[in-house]
């Protein structure tokens, strides 16, 4: 997410944050490169001319911090605006004092409405709130019966009416269905087109009077830059949109359009979308985001993410051991392989971590996406005994164990190599970190 926008915004600055003194011409010529990158990102022209103006006239003549350079300042400088380009602050969903509170999705085809629909459930759940969706897209084939088998896999409530008929005498009898269930959040998944048309805006503005909502959130998909932005502005200026959800964000979307929606429609973004899976979504924080795009990383997210997703009783077991006298065997190895699997795909983890570089993210991006499988292959072909000794296998055992596997032995013998550092790393009480990175090598090791 923001790989590409990270990247072009850190060489731009990097020139900056190693100057001890800082003339107009400097600063200015430095900026000319961060507006040149956010246009690339398909950040639109006002807004990147705007944003480095702001940033120019803040730094300036800034004035000496003792031992910050005022490269490093500038630095600041530019996190601070991209904060504000982002919305500032998170903007959670407006619950009503009296429930149940009403939320319209809407969007155009494609955007991921349905989907989103079932992440918020889902997440609403953990936040009991009680949501309750309601099938109102009755003009997409099989969207009804895709909003319905969503809701049993997320085991929330749903209203649907596989016939069609009304829209809003759908969505009424939904709300109904809500009250009746005790339900405190109400998502109402509307229909959309394959562009802005009046047809769709005057059926959403109708549905929009009868029944009036507490929220109305955009669905739009991220990978679209510029177009993300025409889209919101659309359907903000029919319908008064109080919030965005931006879907695809973990796939090539460049940034442009996260930086750009507020700013043009005043919307918060409020959520983002990083992953097919159903708890694949995030709340869209600005200083967190902004702090990604610079490179500093998103420790306090990563923390949130294991939180929700690891075992913690595992995870201290797993973490005791590691630094014991014992250490780790290839069991707890695997079992630690599959508590990471549940924070996402390993590029997302990584790119939360501050200091990361361009080259870091090459390596993780160029890893093999089956090598966890493959490992996890190689482990389970190995004896109990094998896996608690990993001193027995010899090479008779490592030809059976990786025809068990169906991999070469070669891998076989590099995921043992492997393991036998990180032990002689992690009985070391995690020192020398430097001194084992270049031994692990980049080609997809852990």
């Amino acid at each position: 997410m923001f790989g590409e926008l990270s990247e072009k915004l850190s060489t731009a600055l990097q020139r900056l944050r190693g100057r001890g003194v800082l003339t107009e011409a400097a600063v200015r010529e430095g900026l000319e490169e961060v507006r040149r990158a956010l246009l690339e990102a398909d950040v639109g022209f006002d807004v990147a001319r705007e944003f480095t103006d702001r940033v120019a006239a803040k730094a300036v003549g800034l004035p000496t911090l003792g031992t910050v350079a005022p490269g490093q300042q500038v630095v600041k400088v530019v996190y601070d605006e991209l904060v504000a380009l982002l919305g500032e602050k998170q903007a959670p969903i407006r619950h009503a004092s009296v429930p149940p509170t009403i939320v319209f999705l809407v969007g155009l085809q494609g955007s991921g409405k349905t989907t989103t629909a079932a992440k918020l459930a889902k997440r609403l759940v953990l936040e009991s709130k009680a949501p309750f969706l309601v099938a109102a897209d009755v003009y997409r084939p099989a969207a009804v019966d895709q909003l319905v088998e969503l809701a049993g896999r997320v085991n929330v409530g749903v209203h649907a009416e596989p016939g069609g008929g009304d829209v809003i005498g759908i969505a009424r009898r939904g709300v109904e269905a809500a009250k009746k269930a005790r339900a405190r959040t109400v998502l109402i998944d509307t229909a959309g087109r394959m562009a802005i048309d009046e047809a769709m805006m005057a059926e959403l503005v109708r549905l929009k009077e009868a029944l009036p909502p507490h929220e109305v959130l955009l669905v739009a998909d991220g990978m679209t830059g510029q177009d993300a932005v025409r889209i919101a502005r659309g359907f903000h200026d029919a319908l008064g949109v109080t919030g965005v959800v931006l879907t695809k964000m973990d796939g090539d979307a460049r940034g442009g359009a996260a930086l750009s929606i507020y700013s043009v429609t005043q919307a918060p973004i409020k959520y983002i979308g990083v992953g097919e899976g159903l708890d694949a979504i995030e709340p869209f924080r600005p200083d967190r985001i902004a702090g990604r795009m610079l490179q500093m990383g998103d420790v306090l997210t990563l923390v949130e993410k294991a939180e929700q997703s690891l075992d913690r009783e595992q995870a201290e077991k797993l973490a005791r051991k590691a630094t014991s006298k014992k250490g780790l065997d290839l069991q707890d190895f695997l079992d630690s392989l599959k508590q990471m699997e549940k924070l996402g795909p390993l590029e997302s983890v990584v790119s939360m971590l501050p200091g990361v570089g361009k080259d870091a993210m090459k390596a993780v991006k160029s890893a093999d996406p089956k090598r966890l499988k493959h490992v996890e292959a190689i482990v389970l072909s190995m004896t109990k005994q094998e896996r608690a000794n990993p001193g027995l296998i010899n090479g008779a055992r490592r030809s059976r164990i990786a025809k068990g596997a169906g991999r070469p032995v070669q891998e076989v013998n590099r995921l043992l190599k492997q393991f036998e550092e990180m032990g002689k790393f992690m009985k070391g009480g995690f020192k020398g970190m430097k001194g084992l990175m270049p031994r692990l090598g980049n080609k997809g090791a852990f």
